[in-house]
């Protein structure tokens, strides 16, 4: 007699346990996230879309080779890995750097292609150079004429922008720009400026828009 009432005890405390216990857990989902941030919890945040990166101008004059210097460095870029031969934006590293030929990137921006392929050195002299920046969004390098500078400040830039991106840089357009892949309108290929020299500088036009307006997968792996 003694034994049964000794097992119907703990079995009634075994459950009282129990129902106590997700008592517990019900009123704690309960308590607001907030109130846990404040005493030093730690909350999911959902992912947020990151504003399309502005527009990088370097001003200072310099080589060509000094300028591309500073303006990685101002974007905290580095090159592609030597091992790379050709690598998709996509899969690339952030805080990179690569290159791309002037009519892959043509045909690439005029179809909306989100993808570029890139590679670890210059292709060609008239290459255009892509930076991969560590929010995984991209941006566009050339150079651009010195009275292109006051439209291109994003707080004093129009809704759109007709821009003439260099390859390289020449006395006419003498500063390094980067412009967000995002936001840039193409409808034309890229043209050299000396037709009968394939190495010649490339000149691009395209529209800077003020905000993006085209549908990307530029992110980090």
């Amino acid at each position: 007699m003694f034994d049964i009432v000794a097992r119907k005890t703990r079995t009634l405390s075994a459950h009282y346990l129990i129902a106590g216990t997700l008592l517990v857990l019900t009123l704690l989902s309960l308590v607001p996230a907030s109130l846990v941030a404040a005493q030093g919890g730690k909350t999911e945040v959902l992912p947020v879309q990151k504003a399309a990166p502005a527009v990088v101008y370097i001003e200072t004059p310099g080589s060509e080779a000094e300028l591309r210097r500073q303006l990685r460095a101002k974007n905290g870029v580095v090159a592609l890995s030597a091992s790379t031969s050709v690598i998709r934006f996509s899969i690339a590293p952030t805080g990179s750097f690569g290159f791309i030929p002037s009519k892959l990137l043509g045909m690439a921006l005029i179809t909306r292609s989100p993808d570029l392929p890139l590679e670890q050195m210059p292709p060609t002299s008239n290459a255009y150079e892509i930076h991969k920046l560590a929010d995984g969004s991209g941006l566009l390098v050339g150079f651009v004429e010195a009275d292109l500078k006051s439209q291109l400040t994003p707080s004093q830039r129009p809704k759109n922008v007709r821009l003439g991106l260099y390859s390289n840089p020449s006395d006419k357009a003498p500063h390094i720009i980067a412009v967000p892949l995002i936001k840039l309108v193409v409808d034309r290929m890229p043209i050299r400026l000396d037709p009968k020299e394939p190495a010649s500088a490339v000149l691009f036009e395209m529209d800077l828009q003020s905000t993006a307006n085209r549908t990307s997968s530029q992110t980090g792996p």
